[in-house]
């Protein structure tokens, strides 16, 4: 196939990083994102050197993310790819946090994608082609103890993309959901606690058993980014191990703990359906 061009937010490390560098071993071009080519002058030097593109982008900043774009598509001349990878993880119990916490969550992990969505349809649209990926979580399926606000930013994520999937459709763009489990990445090195920390009443419970938990796995999760910044490669792309779902799936769920967490999530909502269905039918008009 020919090369497309992809626009990757968040790649300094993780998926975005990987991805970027899986996409230009494979011929493809690249535009990759990071807040600051300094301090990411690592992956940025990696980035380059396999002949992909750096923008500097804050996803929190609308005025200059209509500037990344413009600047991809004057480069390329499009853009066929955009990997909403960009964001971060806010724990705490859903009391302790405060609205400016969740304003600073909701901005990156949900507005950011938005607006990036926003960008660049005009010129997919105009070609009647493109897929748009975004990166969410298990997280934004089945929301753990701690994880209120994370989790609500992917669940939104995820209601925001089966919307656009539906309007895009007929349009020839196509939309991905990526749901990772646990990977070796430096996401949860790079966690945020809320600011007043574990308040008493939820220390010794399933907020601070879970906190605990996560302390205890990084460097030690199951999950190889390279392999899943393949598998998001192949879907896309149409091509290799994966390659066979490429418009056949909405959703892509990563990692073994993923697949059991999310098969656990189905049973739980079939059962609330089946207990609640007498009294879910119940409610029409009488002789409706």
């Amino acid at each position: 196939m020919a090369p497309l061009v992809w626009f990757i937010t968040g790649a300094s490390s993780g998926f975005g990083l990987s991805l970027s560098l899986h996409a230009l071993s494979a011929g493809h071009q690249v535009v990759a994102t990071v807040r600051n080519t300094a301090k990411s002058a690592e992956a940025v030097q990696k980035i380059q050197e396999k002949g992909g593109k750096i923008v500097e982008l804050d996803v929190t900043k609308p005025d200059t993310i209509a500037q990344a774009v413009r600047e991809a598509e004057s480069t390329y001349g499009r853009i066929d790819v955009l990997v909403n990878n960009a964001g971060y993880s806010l724990l705490g119990a859903v009391e302790d946090l405060t609205d400016r916490e969740g304003l600073q969550q909701m901005d990156t992990n949900f507005f950011g994608p938005l607006r990036l969505i926003r960008a660049v349809l005009p010129g997919m649209r105009a070609r009647r082609s493109g897929t748009i990926v975004n990166i969410t979580s298990i997280a934004g399926q089945d929301g753990l103890p701690s994880c209120g606000l994370y989790a609500a930013s992917k669940f939104a994520v995820e209601g925001l993309s089966e919307s656009l999937a539906r309007e895009l459709a007929p349009l020839g763009i196509a939309v991905l959901l990526v749901e990772p489990g646990s990977f070796r990445t430096n996401f949860w090195r790079a966690v945020q606690l809320n600011e007043t920390g574990l308040s008493e009443p939820y220390r010794d419970g399933p907020v601070g058993d879970v906190l605990n938990r996560f302390g205890s796995v990084v460097g030690q999760q199951r999950g190889d980014p390279e392999k899943a910044a393949a598998r998001i490669f192949e879907v896309v792309a149409g091509e290799g191990e994966a390659g066979q779902l490429k418009g056949r799936i909405l959703r892509l769920p990563l990692g073994p703990d993923c697949v059991q967490r999310l098969e656990k999530k189905l049973k739980s909502v079939s059962s609330d359906l089946e207990a609640a269905r007498k009294v879910a039918m119940s409610t029409d008009f009488d002789g409706a």
